[in-house]
């Protein structure tokens, strides 16, 4: 099912729609700042079994959180002070954040077990964010990709490759094939670990 949502002024009869479904155990496919992202909910056991199914892996990359903003933050990661002041400075924003994990007995083991960091990210995009506050919680995400890990951005593309494995595939409009910029913040100062479409000269040292 393709579901198009403006992607400025996000409807949020149609938000909501895609919010029951993350609710009720679903996965859906959607818009991020950077390229689609497959996501869940993070408290959703057999819903993250099915994204790693897709995906095809298990904690060899694990998958970002896609919060709405810090507010919470505490729950998933460690913060320190330096780390806070950095990320929110680029949130929202095309970046993910390598932080050090929490112990998160809230979610389900699988998710967790033996999970040393975890991602964090915070996309610029209103359908996204929109997602988030309605579901209350991070969305579980991982990047819209072939099997040899060709980023996917046009929707009739992802559609024809992942339509039967989702509940929703939603259009936002997002045509972009450059990924977030990822940041290690586990230790005293950001390493760039993989540069994307966020500026690494905004981090600071």
């Amino acid at each position: 099912m393709i579901l198009t949502i403006h992607p400025v002024t996000p409807e949020q009869r149609l938000v909501g729609k895609a919010v029951d479904r993350l609710r009720a155990g679903g996965v859906i496919i959607y818009p991020t700042d950077t390229v689609y992202g497959i996501g869940c909910s993070v408290t959703d056991k057999s819903a993250i079994e099915r994204v790693y199914l897709i995906k095809r892996q298990r904690n060899k990359t694990p998958f970002s959180f896609v919060c709405a903003d810090l507010k919470n933050i505490s729950e998933y990661a460690h913060v320190s002070n330096s780390a806070f002041k950095i990320m929110k400075r680029l949130i929202p924003g095309p970046y993910t954040f390598i932080l050090p994990a929490t112990r998160m007995k809230q979610l389900p083991k699988l998710l967790v077990s033996k999970r040393k960091t975890v991602g964090i990210r915070v996309p610029d995009n209103p359908i996204a964010l929109a997602l988030v506050h309605g579901l209350g919680h991070p969305i579980l995400s991982t990047s819209v990709t072939t099997a040899k890990g060709d980023v996917l951005s046009e929707i009739e593309e992802i559609s024809a490759q992942f339509g039967n494995q989702v509940d929703i595939v939603i259009d936002g409009g997002v045509k972009s094939t450059e990924p977030s910029t990822v940041l290690d913040l586990t230790g005293e100062n950001p390493i760039v670990l993989r540069k994307g479409a966020g500026d690494v000269n905004l981090v600071g040292y």
